[in-house]
Formats: structure tokens, sequence, C-alpha cells
């Protein structure tokens, strides 16, 4: 997939300040200060287009970028930073729960892990409510560059062990070294694809043949 054009589009809270447009969204879901930002702005060639912060919880906010007038990316507020206050906390998941269930845009998640960090609650719930909502999931292994590849092996034991999930569905990635962009965008383009497939095939007559 080749980027052409990113820009910022809005900030929302509330679905009646989602974009009115009908483009295919994916989003990005992570706890917060897992890379989300820096994931963004390397996949669409935009060092600045995503504000990146030292401060976990800044994203407060559904922010929606276009990406070649195509599709859009969609960066859903982080959780599980301890020194939010819970009722902020509580707002943050409400908008991101909305979202998730109920945009009809949407056709896939892409979810972040730090490769340093075992799985907590938060993320493995995230993970099963997106398998029960059907929503095709792109499972993303973020700051691989804090880890030499000897011990990638290491380091992916526990999270392979919480997740249940294969090595293989996971995409490696670095923002320092850039390494999986190519692969993440690839899998991007699998999903948008595939949601342009079953949009196309013929609603269900209900008559037997």
């Amino acid at each position: 997939m080749q980027i052409k054009s990113a820009e910022f589009i809005k900030g929302a809270a509330r679905p009646e300040g989602y974009p009115s447009d009908n483009l295919p969204e994916i989003a990005f879901a992570g706890r917060s200060n897992v890379g989300k930002s820096s994931l963004i702005n390397v996949l669409v060639n935009r060092r600045g287009l995503v504000r990146t912060s030292a401060t976990p919880g800044r994203t407060q906010m559904l922010n929606f970028f276009s990406v070649n007038e195509q599709f859009t990316l969609v960066d859903l507020p982080g959780f599980g930073f301890a020194k939010v206050p819970l009722a902020v906390k509580k707002d943050w998941g409400i908008m991101a729960r909305t979202y998730l269930e109920n945009r009809a845009n949407l056709k896939a998640v892409i979810l972040l892990f730090d490769i340093r960090r075992v799985p907590r609650d938060e993320e493995l719930q995230l993970l099963d409510w997106l398998e029960e909502l059907d929503i095709p999931t792109i499972p993303v292994i973020t700051k691989v560059d804090k880890v030499s590849r000897n011990r990638r092996g290491a380091q992916m034991r526990p999270i392979l062990e919480a997740t249940g999930l294969p090595q293989e569905a996971f995409s490696f990635f670095s923002a320092l070294t850039r390494e999986g962009r190519e692969d993440i965008l690839q899998r991007i383009e699998v999903a948008l694809a595939c949601a342009e497939s079953d949009a196309e095939l013929p609603a269900d007559s209900g008559e037997e043949v």
C-alpha cells in the first residue's frame, strides 16, 4: 500500500461528532503509552500527524485521520493509566465502547501490546470483546527495538500464553527502526479488501434453491 496523503479530520467524543462520510475505518487500541500515536505516524509517513506525549493518557477523545481520501484511521483513547482520575477513565471507556459496538464504518482494530509487558486484564478483555463483536483484529507487538532479537522469543511467551494467540498472528513493530511498517500496511489493505468484498455480496433472498 502506498500512502499518498494523510490529514487530521476531527476529534469526537460522541457518535454525533463522528465523520459523516462512509469511508471504511481502521481503529487503533491499546494501553496508554503503548505507542499508538507513533505507529500511526510511521504508517502514514507523517512525523507530527498524531501528537505524541511523554505523559500517558493525553488522548481524551477519538481522533479521525483521512488516508489517501480512501479510508480513515481512528486513534482510540488509551486505557490503564493509573494516574488518570476514575471519572475520566469511565468516560474514555464509554467513548471507546460506543464506537466499537455501533460504528458501521469500522472494518478492523489494530490492538497494540508492548513487548516488555505481560498483557493485563483490560487488554485481554478487549481482545475477547472484539472477538465477541466479530471485529477483525490485527494484534501488533510494539517497541521491539527495546529488546534484542534473541530475547524476542522469551518476551513473547507470556504474551502468547495470556492471549491464546499463535505468534504468527502478531506483527512486530518499532517506531525507531520502522520494522513492521510494510507488514502492518499489508494487513490493513487485506482487511479493507475483505470488508469491501463482503459489502458486495448479494443479500440472501431467503428462498431455497
